[in-house]
């Protein structure tokens, strides 16, 4: 079977793979979009923080220059969102408090502190007191915290949502099926195939599918008698799944769970976050009353099966943060896919294979680095400027280390 030939093919349709189809398309493009259940991964799980400050780590400084620069164009992105479907996703510019649970963790935040300083990044260090008065509902007793007022969140849920209908109404196909090989000419990448044996051939493709990135371009070869009935491949051009090994993004899944509770929509204020003992929780308010409670981190595979013990931790450590949580109504739990990667950047840009690129490994920043990655990856295909340097995302970075070890 064929379906014809378009612009660019993105592999994955969740936030980051629809803000891609959706920026190539209004640049004149025809896209199509592949996934088998489009949004139903990390983009589904996620708490939707748009959080350079809170999230910065001292070996952080090369990602930090991204999800400031991301950040920056949220607003923007936003209002095209809104013009283009009439949709509100749920932006935010409510702030973070950092909460600390005791006075060690105080000092870590007095450090933090001054290392956001250095950085050039606002933060406000605040007494026990003044923590109280901006969120009368933490618990007392708490010593103090930091406030990161350009730490903000949007609803990741209503985001996904929004860019489907945008793109949908730029022109992007969207079909809901899943990659079962490479279509190749020669060293070229030039398309996708699904597993029912639908062809679409591309001038680019983009590799965009999360956690499972890797075991897309992975998949094994069913080229010459292997090759599924039916398929009528054009001379020259080759049903190959497998992709070199030293294309194949090295991202690895990180298991993540987050709750969803519901209470007054005025209960909290703010994005709140904290260590308890350690452990870290963030709670974060939407408009309507829901209340997203998250942190949980876990390198357990492909296992999506939420874990009791992980939603206890997060229950208790967020209450305890948090006492009138105890007494507002639980709705969900989800479990999702973070895509890792070995350096904890993305990788952003080109291949040592012609016609494909790649956009995942977004790790804990997915839903910040949206409009960053989108406006780079259709730079990158159109030949503009992306406007910030990617080298630190060079997806051939590890290719290269491996070469030269």
């Amino acid at each position: 079977m064929g379906s014809g030939a378009t612009d660019v093919v993105v592999v994955g349709a969740g936030v980051i793979g629809l803000s891609i189809a959706w920026r190539c398309a209004q640049r004149g493009l025809a896209v199509t979009v592949l996934d088998p259940a489009p949004g139903s991964g990390a983009t589904w799980t996620a708490a939707g923080m748009l959080a350079p400050a809170t999230e910065l780590h001292y070996e952080g400084r090369p990602l930090l220059a991204l999800t400031l620069d991301s950040a920056a164009r949220y607003p923007g992105f936003v209002a095209e969102l809104a013009d283009a479907t009439g949709v509100d996703v749920g932006y935010r510019r409510c702030g973070t408090l950092q909460a600390a649970w005791d006075a060690a963790d105080l000092a870590a935040l007095r450090d933090l502190h001054a290392f956001q300083s250095s950085l050039g990044i606002e933060s406000e260090l605040l007494t026990s007191r003044q923590l109280r008065a901006a969120e009368p509902a933490l618990a007392a007793g708490l010593p103090g915290g930091l406030w990161a007022a350009d730490d903000h969140q949007i609803d990741n849920r209503m985001l996904h949502g929004a860019l489907r209908r945008a793109a949908g109404g730029a022109g992007v196909r969207e079909v809901t099926a899943r990659v079962g090989g490479w279509l190749r000419r020669g060293q070229q990448v030039v398309g996708v195939r699904t597993e029912s044996g639908d062809r679409f051939e591309a001038g680019t493709v983009v590799l965009a599918a999360g956690a499972w990135s890797a075991a897309v371009a992975e998949l094994p070869a069913q080229t010459g008698p292997s090759t599924p009935a039916g398929l009528q491949v054009p001379a020259g051009l080759q049903a190959s799944a497998g992709l070199p090994a030293e294309v194949v993004p090295p991202v690895r899944p990180v298991k993540g769970q987050t709750l969803r509770l519901r209470g007054p929509s005025d209960l909290l204020n703010h994005v709140v976050r904290g260590a308890v003992r350690g452990s870290p929780v963030y709670v974060v308010p939407r408009g309507d009353g829901s209340l997203v409670i998250g942190a949980s981190s876990e390198e357990a595979g492909f296992d999506l099966g939420p874990r009791a013990g992980a939603v206890y931790e997060l229950l208790r450590d967020a209450q305890l943060l948090l006492p009138v949580l105890g007494e507002v109504r639980f709705d969900e739990v989800s479990t999702g896919l973070r895509p890792g990667s070995p350096d904890n950047l993305p990788m952003i840009g080109g291949t040592v294979v012609d016609g494909l690129l790649v956009a995942t490994g977004h790790y804990r920043n997915g839903i910040l680095l949206a409009p960053l990655t989108a406006d780079a990856v259709a730079g990158l295909i159109t030949g503009e400027d992306p406007g910030i340097d990617l080298t630190a995302c060079d997806p051939r970075r590890f290719s290269r280390s491996e070469v030269s070890a």
